[in-house]
């Protein structure tokens, strides 16, 4: 990459941690919190079957629109740089749509609004966590860690803990965490400060060079498997890895409902907990998850490692039906997406197969975050519905399982 694509760290660092937190956290709230509340208001008889249906229309219309974003942020020139205009658009657009959801009157409406909603998250998504691609070479394990390991805790599970309060007020929260995505979104922008890239600094052959090498991309979006293997492992890896986590989190209000039999009170207090605990390895991971990496260079087993605990963690749950399991999910589910958070998308930049779409591939691997969540509730539901809801946590464990054993059998990272 250009040397004036390069951002010092103490630039790039805060803006990889407000900028996740910020399109993340209202995102997870909204998805997992405020829309199964309001469909339990709206139907209550097919609460279950809508939230499916909500996932797997998202789940299509994210995978176009991000592998979209990457791609025309890969080709932007402009006096913001590659990224910044589409991510700080896209917020703007997620804000209106959550604004709308607010107000709908029925499920219809309610999906048009959410899904308009999931096209502009995506526009956010794939642009920012090219960013991480943008730190100084010596420093990319720190800025991994720093979108994962202390942006994404905050948005995974910081604003859970706030959002849990508004349970009641699903309405307003849609209002308050679409402005808190546009805010933030924009903020971090600003403290980035992207350089321009329309600069016109190369010669005319080498922009014919350049042109002819974007027609045989546009023909071959994805690289064969000989080429590409390592990386389709990683985004197996993490698609299943974000089933297993999701198929508890985005069914979290009911199992304690539902499952446990818990009170609106205690419900709200378990969801918190579990949240609490979560920041709390998220921070960790922040601050010693990358710089360990970036000093010792290892990468794969940590990365590895984390899925099987998080795989733990979901067998926990189903296996100690009260308070204290309630805990022991939260530290164990909390201590393996710290670890995964913080440094998978840092494996992900090793893996990538072609270096001049970093977006496009980062923006694909990161629908990891948003597909599977749509993903995770259809499986759930079809598994609720079969055998009861003590049967997604052995779902849970199952995926999380094959994504470690994927994560390992890539070669090109040896350890």
């Amino acid at each position: 990459m250009d040397k004036l694509q390069k951002i010092p760290l103490k630039r790039l660092v805060p803006g990889l941690i407000i900028g996740p937190a910020s399109w993340l956290g209202p995102y997870i709230v909204a998805s997992s919190l405020f829309l199964p509340a309001m469909l339990q208001t709206i139907d209550a008889h097919n609460k279950v079957q809508l939230v499916a249906l909500f996932s797997t229309l998202a789940m299509v219309v994210a995978a176009i629109s991000n592998m979209i974003a990457g791609a025309v942020s890969d080709r932007t020139k402009s006096r913001f740089g590659k990224r910044t205009p589409w991510l700080v658009g896209g917020a703007f657009a997620f804000m209106l749509a959550m604004i709308a959801s607010a107000f709908a009157p029925n499920q219809w409406v309610l999906l048009a609004t959410w899904l308009v909603g999931q096209i502009a998250l995506n526009f956010i998504v794939a642009p920012m966590v090219a960013w991480i691609d943008m730190a100084p070479d010596d420093g990319k394990g720190t800025a991994s860690s720093a979108y994962g390991g202390l942006g994404m805790a905050l948005g995974n599970n910081g604003f859970t803990i706030f959002g849990a309060m508004l349970l009641g007020q699903y309405r307003l929260g849609f209002i308050i965490f679409g402005i808190i995505t546009f805010i933030g979104t924009l903020i971090a922008a600003v403290i980035v400060r992207e350089p321009a890239n329309n600069i016109k600094n190369l010669q005319t052959d080498k922009i014919v060079v350049k042109q002819q090498k974007n027609v045989r991309e546009m023909l071959h979006i994805f690289p064969a498997w000989s080429t590409g293997r390592d990386y389709y492992l990683a985004l197996m890896g993490k698609i299943f890895q974000g089933v297993g986590n999701f198929a508890i989190t985005g069914y979290l209000l009911y199992i304690m409902t539902d499952f446990l039999h818990k009170g609106t009170q205690d419900t709200q207090s378990a969801i918190q907990l579990i949240n609490t605990i979560m920041l709390v390895f998220g921070v960790a991971m922040r601050f010693l998850a990358g710089p360990v990496v970036d000093k010792l260079k290892v990468l794969k087993i940590p990365v590895g490692l984390s899925t099987l605990s998080l795989a733990a963690g979901a067998l926990s749950l189903f296996l100690i039906r009260n308070d204290f399991g309630i805990m022991l999910y939260g530290l164990l589910a909390g201590l393996g997406m710290g670890l995964w958070n913080s440094l998978d998308n840092l494996l992900n930049l090793k893996v990538i197969p072609d270096k001049e779409r970093v977006a496009f591939f980062l923006g694909v691997y990161n629908l990891g975050n948003t597909v599977t969540q749509a993903i995770a509730p259809v499986l759930a539901a079809v598994v609720i519905a079969s055998f009861g809801y003590s049967a997604i946590f052995i779902m849970s464990f199952i995926f999380a399982l094959i994504g470690g054993i994927l994560i390992f059998a890539i070669k090109s990272v040896p350890r």
